[in-house]
């Protein structure tokens, strides 16, 4: 210590952070594609001041005050007679002026992910007062909106009443098919006047996604947001023609399409992922305070290989959704229950990680059983992510307590009775017990007390 008896503050280099390492499988052409869109984009002025005061928001005819929430019910046909199919949507309107965030779930009215998730965020362990999405700590405005496809939910099936995929009809059109006319309101009303979309679902019936984040990466705002989100597997593609992401970006709107688990599932691990990248995302954009998490690396790609039957009969799969498998690997076995001393090995056609596999077991030649992504790139740093006993990526966000989770004080409400038959379960027992039977059940449940 010095003469004076004051403490010196160690003086250098601010700490720098840790360069995120990057297993790229992009190709080298796309690559510079992706590079030359960066380079070249200008960010636009926001048209709103962080220091002024924010204004109201408007959705559909009805005015959300600053530092509010509020529920509004759009109808995703405009009709004057039959069900216009009206569905909530959740705006919450920060304090102080942003970007607007749109976040939509069940495009596909069997994927519950997606619309669990979005529903949570609407829940006021989300939105009370100091926590993470308190409007009067918010910056912007996000909309959620869980139910793009409300007959869908209701008959749990994928596509609209007509038979048609949502997620093909866009920018759709006031005076086309069913879907189309759905389609065109919701970007309409919906999409239009976002900044950003975040478009939530699952595999489709029968499969399994591991999730991961698809987004046009020569589009600078949804290069952002997808880099943002937070975890590993980032899929570089435009999207399907007709989809709502690929509609977005020809606004100008940053989008991406959040992918995992599968379809009539809440998957708890899938909703966790989704939430933590949400949080990601609106956190990096500065909506809600904090810093955005990191993956401890990341995995960009833009091809992919399925891996198909060649015989049919019952699917016994080795891997699921994650599994790091090597060229030549032993992957699954088909066997006929009418021959079974037959059966017909599966092989990994090359080194990667399963994106997707299939949780049915039904197979014929030419049925998917896998969506594997080849790993040329980045070997030892995609085994550090690998979980150790299962060879499976463990993807940020899946661990630790959910967040809409809380533990709150039960309280207890004692029933005196006596259980018909002697106990709980006894009505499901063959036989009813015999006197001595039911003295030494009571004395052991004594013993347990104790």
């Amino acid at each position: 210590m010095p003469e004076n008896g004051k403490k010196t503050q160690k003086t250098g280099k601010p700490k720098r952070k840790k360069t995120l390492k990057v297993s790229n499988q992009i190709p080298p052409k796309r690559r510079r594609e992706i590079k030359k869109a960066l380079d070249a984009h200008e960010p636009a002025r926001p048209e709103w001041d962080r220091l002024a005061g924010a204004k109201q928001h408007r959705f559909f005819g009805k005015r959300i005050k600053p530092g509010t929430i509020r529920q509004v019910e759009l109808p995703l046909l405009d009709v004057k007679l039959g069900d216009s199919w009206p569905t909530p949507v959740t705006i919450i309107h920060g304090i102080r002026p942003g970007p607007t965030i749109t976040i939509t779930g069940g495009v596909h009215g069997d994927e519950m992910v997606g619309q669990v998730a979005t529903s949570l965020l609407s829940q006021n362990v989300f939105t009370d007062p100091g926590r993470p999405l308190d409007p009067e700590m918010m910056a912007g405005t996000i909309r959620l909106a869980p139910v793009l496809n409300p007959p869908g939910l209701t008959r749990q099936r994928r596509y609209f009443p007509d038979g048609r995929d949502l997620n093909r009809e866009f920018p759709g059109s006031e005076t086309g098919s069913t879907t189309g006319r759905v389609a065109n309101r919701v970007l309409k009303e919906l999409i239009t006047g976002s900044d950003y979309l975040l478009d939530l679902h699952t595999a489709a019936r029968g499969r399994d996604n591991l999730p991961q984040v698809r987004a046009d990466l020569a589009h600078p705002p949804s290069n952002r947001i997808a880099r943002a989100f937070g975890i590993e597997v980032i899929l570089d593609s435009k999207g399907p023609k007709g989809s709502m992401r690929r509609s977005a970006v020809d606004f100008g709107i940053g989008s991406l399409t959040y992918e995992g688990g599968g379809a009539n599932l809440a998957d708890h691990e899938a909703v966790q992922i989704a939430i933590h990248g949400i949080l990601n995302v609106l956190r990096s954009l500065h909506v809600i305070p904090g810093n955005p998490s990191r993956p401890k690396f990341r995995l960009l790609a833009s091809g992919s290989t399925w891996v198909r039957a060649d015989e049919g009969g019952l699917l016994d799969l080795f891997v699921s959704r994650g599994s790091f498998v090597q060229e030549g690997e032993v992957i699954g076995r088909i066997v006929d229950p009418q021959r079974p001393s037959d059966s017909a090995d599966i092989i990994a056609p090359a080194r990667g990680i399963f994106i997707c596999t299939a949780n049915n077991p039904i197979v014929t030649p030419g049925t998917p059983v896998g969506h594997l992504l080849p790993v040329t790139r980045g070997i030892n740093l995609i085994r550090k992510g690998l979980d150790k006993k299962t060879n499976k990526l463990i993807v940020s966000g899946s661990k630790g307590e959910p967040i809409w989770r809380e533990d709150f004080e039960v309280e207890e409400i004692m029933i005196e009775g006596e259980w018909s038959g002697g106990g709980v379960d006894a009505e499901w027992q063959r036989d009813w017990p015999t006197a001595s039977e039911k003295e030494h059940v009571e004395a052991s449940e004594e013993e347990d007390a104790d």
